[in-house]
């Protein structure tokens, strides 16, 4: 089965499952799990495995809303070499700097393949979901799509030093802070922005009617073949840790204030039976899935 049949299976022996991160006594907790297979291309330095796989968790933090408190990390690999490691938690350490939150540690394993598996905590008494958007309210992402997707174009053409550097992202935890007031409904975009709006009108049985143009990323322009590429890398490649929320339409100025970075409305929430939209039709539910 895939993940999110695993997923729907685990739903129904443990109860509601599906947001970025668990909610327990006013902490959020989230755990992920990266390989070298199939997370870090050829090209990929330890320091941007270490900030990549750190930041992964701290965007889940995000999505809550929450403030990033601490994170962890077990480095697996068929062996330890000193500077590999070290840049590892160099980049972890790096990430924490940025988004908030303190790197406090985690544990070595030996692995067939280089493996990263990170947990983060954060801490919120009002954590936002994925389950409530209404009709009406606006559809929102922060930031610019298509970056990772750029990236991994970067790392196939050998640009190595680019291609690390558009790795490392910034977990959008101060914007996810200031939209925890406003938004009605949030998640990251790390599977990609069509495939979370898909999961998020299943959370909260609605629909979205997105319209162009997306907030693409400059690096994208430098890769992509054209328009219908541009789309791809910007709307189904994943791993952009951008965050897609809903905001009603009486909050979305006072929102938009509210952030440091752009936020750009990128259609509206309907009603669940007009199914997810872009530019008038249908937006297949294709993105990254984990495993692949």
């Amino acid at each position: 089965m895939d993940e999110r049949t695993a997923l729907t299976m685990l739903a129904e022996r443990l109860g509601p499952v599906g947001d970025d991160a668990a909610v327990l006594d006013g902490l959020v907790v989230t755990i992920d799990m990266l390989h070298a297979s199939t997370d870090f291309p050829t090209g990929t330095t330890r320091y941007t495995a270490g900030w990549r796989a750190v930041g992964a968790s701290l965007s889940d933090v995000a999505a809550m809303g929450a403030e990033p408190v601490a994170a962890v990390a077990v480095y697996g690999a068929p062996a330890f070499e000193r500077e590999d490691v070290l840049a590892f938690v160099d980049g972890a350490r790096a990430v924490c700097e940025v988004a908030g939150g303190e790197y406090v540690g985690g544990d070595l394993d030996e692995h067939a393949e280089f493996v990263a598996a990170t947990a983060a905590v954060g801490r919120t008494d009002t954590p936002v979901t994925r389950s409530g958007a209404q009709p009406g309210d606006f559809v929102c992402v922060t930031g610019t799509l298509g970056r990772s997707g750029a990236a991994l174009r970067l790392f196939e053409a050998g640009d190595h030093d680019r291609a690390n550097e558009l790795f490392q992202f910034e977990p959008r935890t101060g914007a996810g802070q200031a939209l925890a007031t406003h938004a009605s409904a949030m998640m990251d975009s790390s599977d990609g922005l069509a495939r979370s709006l898909h999961q998020l009108a299943e959370a909260s049985d609605v629909g979205f009617a997105v319209d162009p143009p997306l907030p693409i990323d400059d690096a994208v322009e430098d890769v992509a073949t054209g328009p219908e590429d541009r789309l791809e890398l910007g709307a189904f490649c994943g791993e952009d840790f951008e965050l897609v929320c809903t905001i009603p339409e009486s909050s979305l100025e006072a929102a938009r204030d509210a952030v440091s970075i752009p936020l750009t409305p990128i259609g509206r929430v309907t009603d669940a039976g007009h199914g997810i939209t872009f530019d008038g039709d249908p937006m297949p539910d294709r993105g990254y899935t984990h495993g692949e």
